[in-house]
């Protein structure tokens, strides 16, 4: 049986939190951005409403119909100078005033990624995609990310993510991601990995 999918409007937004926030508490990256497991119980929500703001206004989110999964995607036009969606200079910054002025690490999570994210070419970004802790390994995340690579090979447009543990980063390597230069190494903390897949060609239109 396949996975419904649809995209998430702003009826959705409150739902799209709570999953990514209950998805990514166990993440390497999101315990390096806010230690200790109640200061992120308890603050780690608002980022990831920043981020569904971010991509409601300027991307698409898909969502399983059950709620149970979402991916954030973001078009990143030709002409994008490498920065990445977030890497304006007061984008950063704004988040983390948004979030958590007092944590340094929500604005250099940000610099860092688009420090790294690359230009000259039209893609789409893969900001984020979650799975509700209970519903993990069935299945779901891959079948959000086959819905949206089948696009991008249908209209020829390469994807970009970085994969923030080893266990998701081999996840994309199977769906055709290839490593693309050094991985991201957070002060003090985990690695990152930035991850670039052509499209496939000879596909039907």
């Amino acid at each position: 049986m396949g996975v419904a999918i649809r995209t998430a409007g702003e009826q959705d937004r409150e739902r799209v939190v709570r999953l990514l926030d209950a998805a990514f508490q166990d993440d390497p990256v999101s315990s390096w951005v806010f230690p200790g497991e109640e200061y992120r119980r308890t603050t780690h929500h608002r980022l990831m409403a920043a981020f569904t703001d971010i991509v409601m206004a300027d991307g698409r989110i898909d969502l399983t119909e059950d709620g149970s999964a979402c991916a954030l995607w973001l078009p990143v036009p030709a002409d994008d100078p490498g920065d990445g969606p977030a890497g304006e200079d007061d984008g950063p910054a704004s988040v983390r005033e948004a979030v958590d002025p007092g944590n340094e690490r929500v604005e250099l999570i940000g610099r860092l990624t688009a420090g790294i994210h690359p230009g000259g070419r039209a893609h789409a970004y893969l900001w984020m995609i979650g799975v509700a802790p209970g519903r993990q390994g069935e299945g779901l995340g891959t079948a959000l990310m086959a819905a949206a690579l089948d696009h991008c090979d249908r209209t020829g447009r390469p994807a970009y993510l970085e994969a923030s543990s080893a266990r998701s980063r081999r996840l994309y390597e199977r769906l055709g991601f290839e490593p693309l230069g050094e991985p991201l190494a957070l002060p003090d903390g985990p690695y990152m990995w930035p991850m670039w897949r052509e499209p496939r060609t000879g596909l039907p239109a």
